[in-house]
Formats: C-alpha cells, sequence, structure tokens
C-alpha cells in the first residue's frame, strides 16, 4: 500500500502537470505570433521598397509644369521633359478628351511630333496653345449645316430657270452670235490657246475671255476696256445651260459675296465649261 508521503507526492505531480501544458500552449502561442508578426513586417517591408523604388524612379525623370490652352479653358499638366510631342498630345487628350489626331499643338509655332519637350525648349510655366474639335463637335457643327445646304438647294429647285428669268432674256432673246465659237456637245475639252471669243455680256455686249495662266488672272476684255482678274477673287462659277441650245451655256463669275457682284457671260460652249470651272476655282473646289 501506498504510504500518505508517496500519495501526497502524486497529487502535487498532478496539480503541476496542467500549469506546465498551460505554459507550453502559451509559449507555442508566443512563437506563432512572432513569426506571424514577422511575416507580416517583411511583407510591409517589401511594400515600402516598392513604393519607395516607384518614388525614386519617378524623381529621376526631370519633370516640367506647363499650363493647357484649349477652347479658352486652362489645364495644369506635370510631364517628363524628355517626352515627346507625341506623348504630350496623349496627355492632353486625356485632359481634355480631344483626340491627338484633331489637336494643333502650338509653342513657338506647331509642336512637332518627333522631338522631345527638351528639344524644343519648354520651360517651366509654359503656355501651349491647342486647337481643335471633338467629334461631337464636328458633328454639332456640320449637321446642321448639311441641312442648310439641303434647304438652299431645294429652294433653288424650286425657282424657274436662270435662262428663262426676265434679267437675262433680253440678252438671249438676241440669239446666237454669229462669230460665237462652235460647240461641241457631250465633250469636255481644255482651254483653247487662244481668246474664247464671240460671247455676250449681261449689256449684250461682245465679251472675250483671256486666260493668263502665269499671272494667275482672267481677263474679261470687252470693246471698251479690259478688266484683269486674279482667279484667287473669284468666288464661284455659276453655269446653266441655255435651253434649245444644249450645246452652249451661260456662266457667272461671282467677283464679291453677293449675287450682285456676278459677271454674267452669255453662249460659252459646253466644251469648255469644266475647264473654265478647274482654270478658275482649282480642281480642288466642289462646285
Amino acid at each position: 500500500m501506498a504510504t500518505q508521503d508517496e500519495n501526497q507526492e502524486v497529487t502535487m505531480e498532478a496539480e503541476v502537470k496542467p500549469e506546465d501544458a498551460e505554459a507550453l500552449c502559451e509559449s507555442a502561442e508566443k512563437v506563432d505570433s512572432d513569426s506571424v508578426s514577422q511575416t507580416e513586417e517583411g511583407n510591409s517591408t517589401t511594400q515600402d521598397s516598392s513604393i519607395i523604388n516607384g518614388d525614386n524612379a519617378d524623381s529621376e525623370q526631370e519633370m516640367v509644369d506647363l499650363k493647357i490652352i484649349w477652347n479658352k479653358i486652362k489645364y495644369d499638366l506635370k510631364i517628363p521633359l524628355d517626352s515627346s510631342g507625341a506623348k504630350l498630345k496623349e496627355a492632353i487628350h486625356s485632359l481634355t478628351g480631344l483626340p491627338p489626331a484633331m489637336q494643333k499643338v502650338m509653342y513657338k509655332g506647331l509642336l512637332p511630333e518627333d522631338k522631345t519637350l527638351r528639344e524644343i525648349k519648354i520651360t517651366n510655366g509654359a503656355k501651349v496653345m491647342v486647337v481643335g474639335s471633338t467629334m461631337n463637335d464636328v458633328l454639332a457643327v456640320n449637321t446642321p449645316k448639311e441641312v442648310i445646304q439641303q434647304e438652299v438647294k431645294a429652294e433653288e429647285n424650286k425657282k424657274e430657270p436662270l435662262c428663262s428669268q426676265k434679267q437675262h432674256r433680253k440678252v438671249l432673246d438676241k440669239g446666237k452670235p454669229d462669230d460665237i465659237m462652235p460647240a461641241v456637245k457631250g465633250t469636255k475639252e481644255r482651254l483653247p490657246t487662244v481668246p474664247l471669243a464671240g460671247m455676250y455680256n449681261k449689256s449684250g455686249g461682245k465679251v472675250r475671255l483671256t486666260f493668263k495662266l502665269e499671272q494667275d488672272q482672267l481677263w474679261i476684255g470687252t470693246k471698251e476696256r479690259t478688266e484683269k482678274v486674279p482667279m484667287g477673287s473669284i468666288k464661284n462659277v455659276v453655269t446653266e445651260s441655255i435651253e434649245g441650245h444644249d450645246g452652249y451655256h451661260m456662266m457667272a463669275f461671282q467677283l464679291g459675296p453677293t449675287e450682285a457682284s456676278q459677271y454674267w457671260i452669255y453662249w460659252v460652249p459646253s466644251q469648255f465649261v469644266d475647264a473654265i470651272k478647274d482654270t478658275v476655282l482649282g480642281k480642288w473646289q466642289y462646285f
């Protein structure tokens, strides 16, 4: 049988063991906590390092502060000095919504896309002017204009033919001039090397046209005088075939902003009509 002292010792051991277990658990938790803390610190150090590296990368580039002015609005822009003109356009696009292809950027002249801001010597606080319209602006402007043009064209179609109007009938009723150049219907010819002659002007007098290409002038000659008109000053050319005489046209050179400034000529041979328009207005015009 166990003695009383032995039983007391066993009891004491039993009482000590739970405390030892609790201490061991606390020690293990502390170790795990320290490990997690070290891991978090390691992650935090890596993230901070990444941010610092990023800041260092930005700080390595010399920046320049610009004032972008577009559509009467000023924008502040900070951009690396070694950015190209093309990169500047992209930055302007992000600020204004204006596509790079529709931008005209000016700083001491038109800004080149292939050169850097440093090369063109842009400095801090420089004002950069931008000209251009967004696609919405273009559509907003063009759509009404197209509608107006259609309305004007429809209105013109309602009018009586030019050759039926009283102001022109008094000349056309005189009949075709005897010395008029022959017409060739359905063909297009270059301007002749000699003046176009034998035609009438609005007063019924004889008129001739001489195209001085080397001087970029149209000479309108009558019996009384010759007017030397710069072709660049002619705003438009209006033509219409003469009813009953399909080989001939009546033609007006618009020398000013209104119809009152039109100089009318009658009995123009039809084969030269397109050549006259191309010569006077230039082939880029659409009439």
